[in-house]
């Protein structure tokens, strides 16, 4: 299985991840739950006037957190902002229940971001790390 498949996979498993961003000199965290392969990249989804959109867009460092089944997982990288109709209608197909809040396009609400050298940590106390790069 290919790097992407296996972090997309890991987070789509757990349901939940926490999402690390930067507010000036503060940590944010939050639960994120959408995750989609498009294009070859991992992407992500929120929503344009929330103030983590706002985080991402000052600063793309992030880091995700998620646990499954006895391990854990750490994805960190770069999100790049992809504003196409085609990837925000891509994740809106893979999540359509979030169709009711969310629409696309440049008048929409969602915002969807790729991970750029992305790289995922998938540790447990039974085995040893694995790295992988995506």
């Amino acid at each position: 299985m290919a790097a992407i498949d296996r972090v997309c996979e890991f987070l789509k498993n757990a349901q939940t991840y926490y999402l690390a961003t930067v507010d000036g000199d503060q940590p944010r965290v939050r639960p994120f739950g959408t995750v989609n392969i498009f294009e070859n990249k991992l992407y992500i989804q929120t929503g344009k006037g929330k103030n983590v959109c706002k985080q991402i867009h000052a600063n793309g460092k992030v880091e995700i957190c998620a646990m499954y089944k006895g391990e854990w997982i750490r994805v960190s990288g770069k999100l790049v902002p992809d504003e196409r109709v085609e990837a925000e209608e891509s994740m809106l197909n893979a999540y359509p229940h979030l169709r009711s809040m969310y629409t696309t396009g440049p008048d929409g609400n969602t915002a969807v971001f790729y991970f750029e050298n992305g790289m995922a940590t998938i540790s447990s106390f039974t085995h040893a790390p694995e790295t992988l790069t995506f």
